[in-house]
């Protein structure tokens, strides 16, 4: 995944050996110069096989700290200059234009590792050694936003056990709860660091809604549902901000239009700008996923509306 391998890199970037990271099709237009720029800067050397992305190979070594501005507020750079920090035993700092999701930080910090947060930004301290640990994974947020807009477009209510709530990553719930969705979060402790809830939701009539530039880095992997969600509410919901979809498995952006047109839907996308204008016709169409998991979901979970074809 496109995580793995920028992870991968920040970890790889501290030893003196040479690595080549490649992956499939999909993988190999994922850019990866956010992260390779910065860990340069740091001191580990990068070839490029072709343009920005996979196959590339990392010589790592000695790295020096780093003070970094990120041009993107992206937990993945973030998480891959942290972990080039922890493993090259060198401290940083990072500075965000947004909050990100911190699931990096909030497991080095149970962990023990010295990081200050605020004002947007999160500095280092690199640690000798990390302890040992036993974590139960909570559960993906962005995989139970299919269940839960299943749920609100399907008729019937449903209970989703041992949910990750983390804030920074929840921006989908704070959206549905603009929408009208009745969704309530019953907390349940936590894991490493990390909120957990049991998340109850029921079938409801829902409004348009505007997802902000600001929300856009907590809810960008949620962006596909909510916008079949959209094209089932009360008006024209926008989203803002989201060209960052254009590189994601797919064009998410440009397919996530043309594929709500596909069924009837009114649907518009330019450069960063999503706009749905919900209806309540049965959607009926073909659409074209490109192998692209969430676009598959998400339409599948339109497919539930009572006279779909």
């Amino acid at each position: 995944s496109g995580p793995t391998a920028r992870f991968l890199l920040g970890v790889l970037a501290a030893f003196p050996f040479a690595a080549r990271l490649t992956g499939d099709a999909s993988l190999r237009r994922r850019p990866m110069r956010r992260v390779t720029q910065p860990l340069a800067m740091m001191g580990a050397r990068f070839e490029e096989a072709a343009g920005d992305g996979l196959p590339l190979t990392v010589r790592g070594g000695r790295l020096t700290p780093l003070e970094y501005d990120l041009p993107v507020a992206t937990a993945q750079v973030k998480s891959a200059l942290l972990f080039a920090g922890l493993a090259g035993h060198v401290p940083g700092r990072l500075t965000e234009p947004a909050p990100s999701r911190d699931h990096t930080e909030r497991m080095l910090e149970a962990l023990g590792v010295r990081l200050e947060r605020g004002d947007g930004a999160v500095a280092l301290t690199p640690a000798e050694r990390l302890p040992a640990f036993q974590l139960a994974v909570p559960g993906d947020i962005s995989s139970a936003a299919f269940l839960l807009a299943a749920a609100l477009l399907g008729g019937w209510p449903v209970t989703i056990e041992g949910v990750n709530t983390n804030p920074t990553r929840a921006g989908v719930l704070r959206v549905l709860a603009r929408m009208g969705a009745p969704i309530v979060a019953q907390a349940q402790g936590g894991e490493l660091g990390e909120p957990v809830a049991d998340l109850h939701v029921a079938p409801g009539e829902l409004r348009a809604c505007e997802v902000t530039a600001a929300e856009v880095p907590s809810v960008i992997d949620e962006i596909p549902v909510l916008a079949v969600l959209a094209s089932r509410a009360r008006g024209e919901s926008v989203f803002r901000d989201v060209g960052e979809l254009r590189v994601k498995e797919s064009d998410r952006l440009g397919l996530l239009a043309r594929n709500l047109r596909a069924v009837g839907v009114v649907a518009e996308a330019n450069a960063d700008t999503l706009w749905v204008t919900g209806g309540d016709r049965p959607p009926r169409g073909r659409v074209e996923t490109a192998r692209d998991h969430r676009l598959a979901m998400a339409f599948a979970v339109l497919g539930t509306v009572p006279g779909a074809k």
